[in-house]
This record gives structure tokens, C-alpha cells and sequence, in this order.
């Protein structure tokens, strides 16, 4: 088996590491910025933070903040058009995973035109070209948006989440600076704390997994595990450890792929615009239970990173049991909600969702095997 790594080209980490933005515009003679983000974060002065940035060293921009939550195909068309009227010749992405996948998705179709339509770029469609330069500035500790070769995008008409996975759309430069993110609430530090976490267990047991992606997932478990609850309260060395934690996870999962927690997941945000890491928060322990005996001694790794003692000297089955113990707490502890229906899922589409969650693209990655039944019993168990 052969097995394939990409990474950024450039990431810089750390406290004051957006002014290495700088820099890397000088060095690589670029003109003039089109900054992607969203009016909250205009409104509350983060992304401003990289405006004031570039103004103050006479650095060329324009503004592109129309991303919503979830964003659709609608977002990034017009996104496109504000690209080609802006004269910009590269793209800064500030926010969270929508404002990143917003980003990835206008570069990519501006560097292949011939893709005229968003959805013709799901899956690993056959560009040419990479992406218009990207410097992606993450505000949250989730996606990974930043080292990753994924992003999604909503087709409202048909109620649907897409994934496209494409080498050519990486950021060319990745900044992760903890001051960042350090504003945002503590709900959404909980939510897509549990996103990271959830990315890498499942790039960790998903058929994919191998040894050198082990390694990144095992890490970024230890660090999320031990620091969601202070980066949740605002301790800023929980902040900074979540930076690097999620990052790490997404060296992982960009390669291998993940599983039924993300297959299930993207539903719930297509039919009820419900945040990517609530879902994945909720579904994960149950989904963990759910694979359980087809993850060999994986959770033995899982339980011991999350700081479960006796996860080598105990049986299998409670390691296991170990491991999902750990997840149920740590949800607990940083506001988690327990059911699906807490999170806005109605019981009457779960038919509709199981045949959406069956045919997403990270589904056939989940360990054990699965069908639009079993997926269906697991919805309405955790409804």
C-alpha cells in the first residue's frame, strides 16, 4: 500500500505570529489581498486585527465578509465574483472553518475557471492548477481548515452537505496564532474543541490510518484532552495548547480520512443549520460505543492519551469502555448537549438523513461497516 502525506508549505505558530504575514507577502511579491471572513468578525474587531495589519504597512485589500455559517454555494459564487472585481491576486481567509472553506473554494475555482460551478468540485475532482496563494488565519480551535486538503459547502436546494478533498487547494501559508482566537465565546471554543478532538479519533482508528498519521492523532488527542477545559474558561495557555492540538489533528486526517461521526454530522448541518462541532460533539461517544470491537487496541491508546489510568493493565473491553467514559466527561464538562434533538434534528427526516450520512464521503472510512438502517437505528437512539 502506498501511502501519501501533504502538508503546508509554510505555517508559523505562536502568540504575535500574524505579523509574520508581513513578510511572506513582501517575500513572495504579492499585490493585493481579497481578506474572506464574516461581519461578526468584522463587527468584533478580529478580522480587522489583519485589516489594520496590512493598512498600516501599505498593503493592498479588499473585503469579502458575506460568509455565513455553513456556507453555501451561493457564498462562494459570489465570493468568486467579488475576487474578479477586486483585482486581488491572492486571498487571506480569517475565521473558522466556514470563512476557510469559503476561501478554499473561491481559490480554487478562480485558478480553474473551467469548474463554473462549486459542485462540480466535490469529491477529488480533476483540477489543473492550485489554488489562487491562500494565507489562512484561523479565530477557532477546530477544523484544521488551515493544513487540510478538505472543505465543505452547503447546497441548500438539495439539502445537502459536499465534501471536496483536492492537494491542489492547501493553504500556501498557515498562521496560527492563539491571540486569535483567544475572543471567541466559550461555547464555540467548546464546540469545535470537540470538532478537533473528534477529528482525531476518528483519524486515528478510520481504515486509512497508518503509522506516521498515528503519531499526529495520538499527539493531538493528548493535547486536546488536556487542554479543551482551560481553553473553554479562557486560560491562555489552554488557548495556545488547543492553537497546536487541532493543527495537529489536521496533519492527520487531510491524509487518512475520517468516519461515521462526520458522516452523520454534515446532515444535521444541511437540514437544520446545526454547528459542524455540536453534531460531531454529540455523535462522537455514541458513534465511539458504536465501533468499538473493530478498533482492535486502539482505545487502550485513546483512553491512556485522554489520561485514563489503567488503560494498558485493564481487559480490552474496559479500555474501550475507558476511552468513551473519557469523551461522555469531557462533553459533560465543557456544555456539551447530550441528544440530537437538543440541537435542533426533527425524528420525522431520519430517514432522509441515515440515506444522506450512508452516502457521505467520510462514511466509508468508519472501521466497522455500516448500512442506511444501521444508521437510521443510530439517530433515532440518540434523538
Amino acid at each position: 500500500m502506498i501511502n501519501r502525506m501533504i502538508l503546508n508549505e509554510t505555517a508559523y505558530f505562536g502568540a504575535g505570529a500574524i505579523n509574520s504575514i508581513v513578510d511572506e507577502i513582501h517575500k513572495r511579491g504579492f499585490n493585493k489581498a481579497l481578506v474572506v471572513t464574516d461581519k461578526d468578525l468584522i463587527k468584533f474587531s478580529v478580522a480587522t486585527r489583519i485589516t489594520d495589519l496590512l493598512a498600516q504597512h501599505d498593503l493592498s485589500f479588499a473585503i469579502y465578509d458575506e460568509v455565513i455559517p455553513n456556507p453555501t454555494v451561493e457564498v462562494v459564487h459570489a465570493g468568486v465574483e467579488a475576487f474578479r472585481r477586486s483585482g486581488a491576486d491572492y486571498l487571506i481567509a480569517v475565521g473558522g472553518g466556514s470563512p476557510q472553506d469559503t476561501c478554499k473554494a473561491i481559490g480554487m475555482m478562480i485558478a480553474n475557471p473551467e469548474f463554473s460551478d462549486v459542485r462540480m468540485l466535490e469529491g477529488g475532482a480533476a483540477t489543473r492548477n492550485p489554488s489562487i496563494p491562500i494565507i489562512a488565519v484561523p479565530t477557532t480551535s477546530g477544523t484544521a481548515a488551515e493544513v487540510t486538503i478538505n472543505y465543505v459547502i452547503t447546497d441548500e436546494e438539495k439539502k445537502r452537505k459536499f465534501v471536496c478533498y483536492d492537494p491542489h487547494d492547501i493553504p500556501a501559508i498557515a498562521i496560527i496564532d492563539p491571540d486569535m482566537m483567544a475572543s471567541m465565546p466559550a461555547s464555540l471554543k467548546a464546540a469545535t474543541g470537540v470538532d478537533a478532538l473528534t477529528h482525531a479519533i476518528e483519524g486515528y482508528i478510520t481504515r486509512g490510518a497508518w503509522e506516521l498519521t498515528d503519531m499526529f492523532h495520538l499527539k493531538a488527542i493528548e493535547i486536546i484532552g488536556r487542554s479543551l477545559r482551560d481553553s473553554v474558561k479562557g486560560v491562555p495557555a489552554g488557548v495556545a495548547d488547543m492553537a497546536l492540538g487541532q493543527y495537529i489533528a489536521g496533519m492527520g486526517f487531510s491524509n487518512v480520512g475520517l468516519g461515521l461521526v462526520h458522516g452523520m454530522a454534515h446532515p444535521l448541518g444541511a437540514f437544520y443549520g446545526t454547528p459542524h462541532g455540536i453534531a460531531n460533539a454529540v455523535l462522537l461517544p455514541h458513534i465511539m460505543a458504536f465501533n468499538a470491537e473493530h478498533t482492535g487496541e486502539k482505545y487502550r491508546d485513546i483512553a491512556h492519551a485522554l489520561g485514563m489510568e489503567g488503560a494498558y493493565s485493564c481487559s480490552l473491553a474496559d479500555a474501550r469502555a475507558l476511552a468513551i467514559d473519557a469523551v461522555i466527561t469531557l462533553n459533560h464538562d465543557i456544555g456539551i448537549p447530550l441528544r440530537l434533538r437538543d440541537i435542533g434534528m426533527q425524528e420525522q427526516d431520519v430517514d432522509a438523513l441515515a440515506a444522506a450520512a450512508f452516502a457521505d464521503v467520510c462514511t466509508p472510512g468508519n472501521p466497522r461497516e455500516c448500512s442506511v438502517a444501521m444508521i437510521a437505528t443510530l439517530y433515532r437512539e440518540l434523538f
